[in-house]
């Protein structure tokens, strides 16, 4: 190669190699331990090694928001039946949530956090993302940042916190749940590879019991089983998901540290004790939602909203959602009408009924019908 080549494709190399040095990220995700039975531990020691749980109360068909881990070894979860939890657990002792505690709690830790990072973007009362890129705390180090998050949350508030450091969001959320409780997990760019290729698709966020299932059939376990896919093929699998796993393969995630989250949907709904029968209870109880869901929009000063929707959920746990679209407007007549629908899939007896709201862009075409989550809200009065 001529000299004048070799000094000009050297010189090319040196600019990609600054440029990939200028994308380097260091992010942190904190995820508190284990959030409201840790802060009801610390205010009660006399709780400490006993198998505890936040929830609803049994004979009020409530549930379970979360419990320690001496509970989680008799099989209790978050999300489940505080009756269920019981009977796995006979010993299980339930805390009421408090949640005006939870959030003052919730607002120290996140003081304690912006004492190294401006760009954080919280995901829930426990859980947050850190860009630590810029920051020249422990001269830059992430590892030493969060060393410093988790003694200071624990010294000064009582509680643990796992985190994990890596160079994307992804994998720092990935490894906060590597070495919980209280564990840090540091994943430096010249790990992610190898750490990646021997990943189960089950740590990957957002891929649950049934997708994961749905790869098994196809022999994909790994990160490594997923390289192997094309991204046309993973898209074909997995619509729009199959883009993020194939990125996610290879260690990729370009999302950035959010300061400011956008609310997608506003709801309110009630499980009842006694399961309603028929469709014209059903009908009676949605005056008293639609009054609640007006009250909770008027806190957010009269936000636009562009759909409404309506949430059935079955005895049995069957669950279904129907929505339509709706420019601002909040008629008692639209959600009768999204509940007969909701309510002839159904044809069962209901234990929850739910009404809300999603915001954001406008979507084409009069229907929107969505596969809903399993999100119940734990704490509705009805619980």
């Amino acid at each position: 190669m001529p000299s004048d080549l070799l000094f000009y494709w050297l010189f090319i190399q040196l600019l990609v190699a600054c440029g990939e040095n200028q994308r380097l990220r260091k992010i942190i995700h904190c995820d508190c331990d284990c959030f409201y039975a840790s802060v009801e531990t610390r205010d009660n020691p006399a709780l400490r090694g006993r198998p505890l749980a936040v929830g609803g109360d049994a004979a009020r068909r409530g549930v379970i928001a979360t419990c320690n881990y001496e509970a989680r070894a008799f099989g209790v979860h978050s999300a489940m039946a505080t009756a269920t939890a019981l009977r796995r657990c006979p010993d299980l002792v339930i805390v009421a949530p408090n949640m005006d505690k939870y959030r003052e709690v919730a607002l120290q830790i996140r003081s304690i956090f912006a004492q190294f990072s401006e760009i954080i973007e919280p995901l829930s009362l426990d859980e947050a993302y850190l860009d630590v890129s810029g920051s020249t705390a422990f001269q830059g180090s992430a590892t030493r940042i969060a060393q410093a998050i988790r003694q200071q949350v624990s010294s000064e508030l009582g509680i643990t916190i796992s985190a994990g450091v890596a160079p994307n969001k992804f994998l720092a959320k990935v490894a906060s749940d590597w070495n919980k409780p209280d564990g840090l997990t540091v994943i430096t760019p010249a790990q992610v590879d190898d750490f990646v290729l021997s990943l189960p698709v089950s740590k990957i966020h957002g891929v649950g019991k049934v997708m994961a299932a749905r790869m098994a059939a196809l022999d994909i376990y790994t990160c490594a089983d997923l390289r192997q896919r094309s991204m046309d093929e993973l898209q074909r699998h997995f619509g729009k998901f199959g883009q993020q796993l194939y990125d996610y393969a290879r260690g990729i995630d370009q999302r950035d540290v959010k300061t400011h989250r956008q609310r997608k949907s506003l709801s309110v709904e009630n499980t009842y004790a006694e399961d309603i029968e028929g469709v014209e209870l059903a009908l009676a109880a949605l005056p008293a939602l639609l009054d609640e869901l007006k009250r909770r929009l008027n806190k957010h000063n009269g936000e636009t909203f562009t759909g409404v929707f309506v949430k059935l959920k079955a005895s049995d746990f069957r669950q279904t959602t129907i929505e339509r679209r709706c420019d601002g407007f909040l008629e008692l007549d639209l959600f009768e009408t999204l509940l007969k629908e909701a309510w002839l899939r159904m044809e069962s007896s209901l234990r929850l009924v739910g009404v809300g709201v999603r915001f954001g862009n406008k979507q084409s075409g009069a229907v929107a019908e969505r596969r809903a989550e399993y999100q119940l809200d734990l704490f509705d009065p009805g619980i």
